[in-house]
């Protein structure tokens, strides 16, 4: 029997995650030859290639995918065993990763529903970027993760959905017609910035950033204050006193929302956690036209589907 290295299939990952071999040799603090030579060792002891020569970016081949799919069962199981003689599982916070402050208000409830049928938890919230929290969920240092993007889930997402995004404004009246255009944001790197840009380019508007903020309550603020328009979720927007324009602003297009489980730990447990945080989200004391069910995505579902397509 031929036993396949954790660190090959550990390299294998990153550079899936990350969507190159650059990013992952910093990621996994080596070099980026140091993380092809891996790469080559391991399609030489699969005898398979992994990676299609004929994209550009790190795109898997069907063979590739499945060995990704189970490389992250064997790297769990392997993060599991080292996790045996950690602290018992009822004094160990459970760690969430969320981009962004948009679902913050509704995870409290959240918790406190999930500990009625699991008692002495506790749990912590951890701020990041899409990429750093998918990372360190298949690492086994988050347990769940929230994740707003404007591409399609990815095939592991537990739960995916999408949210309306729409620009609003404070009570006090702002020109809509004014040129440019002024908007409150989080900075160039944030997807609400992006996507709100890239309308209003589209649309031949010019516009001016007349306020950066670190959150969604100092935009919200702001765009009380009257310095801009602000592009956000609508569920983040439609409970305050700020006024949404359906009409008056170029349409954004509609953000995914995703949740991932860890498979480092007690998988019912989380998996439980997760509907919670689902059911939070999107339960019977939101307003009636968002509380819907959400579309829920199972791996098993999505490969399904992908079968028969």
């Amino acid at each position: 029997m031929i036993n396949i290295p954790t660190e090959l299939l550990r390299t294998l990952v990153a550079v899936v995650d990350h969507k190159s071999f650059t990013k992952a040799a910093q990621t996994l603090g080596v070099t980026q030859p140091a993380v092809s030579a891996q790469i080559k060792r391991l399609q030489a002891l699969l005898g398979t290639e992994l990676f299609d020569k004929n994209v550009a970016a790190a795109a898997l081949t069907p063979a590739g995918e499945a060995v990704v799919m189970y490389a992250r069962r064997l790297l769990s199981i392997n993060d599991q065993i080292f996790q045996l003689a950690s602290a018992p599982a009822q004094r160990r916070p459970l760690r969430l990763g969320v981009t962004g402050d948009y679902f913050s208000p509704y995870l409290p409830r959240a918790f406190a529903n999930f500990r009625k049928r699991w008692p002495f938890r506790r749990f912590e919230i951890v701020s990041g970027t899409n990429a750093k929290h998918l990372h360190d969920l298949r690492t086994g240092e988050l347990d769940i993760i929230l994740l707003l993007t404007a591409e399609k889930p990815e095939r592991d997402a537990h739960h995916s959905w999408t949210e309306e995004m729409v620009w609003a404004r404070g009570a006090a009246p702002i020109d809509l017609s004014s040129d440019p255009l002024p908007i409150v944001t989080r900075g160039e790197n944030w997807m609400n910035h992006q996507m709100g840009i890239a309308a209003l380019e589209k649309a031949g508007r010019h516009y001016e950033v007349t306020f950066i903020g670190p959150s969604i309550l100092s935009l919200i603020a702001a765009a009380r204050a009257g310095l801009g328009v602000v592009p956000s979720v609508r569920r983040r927007i439609v409970n305050t006193d700020l006024v949404l324009l359906n009409e008056e602003l170029p349409k954004l297009p509609d953000a995914v929302c995703s949740i991932y489980i860890s498979e480092t730990g007690d998988t019912a447990m989380l998996k439980d956690l997760a509907d919670e945080v689902v059911a939070g989200i999107r339960g019977p004391n939101l307003p009636a036209d968002l509380a819907q069910p959400p579309r829920v995505l199972p791996f098993r579902e999505l490969m399904e589907r992908e079968r028969h397509d």
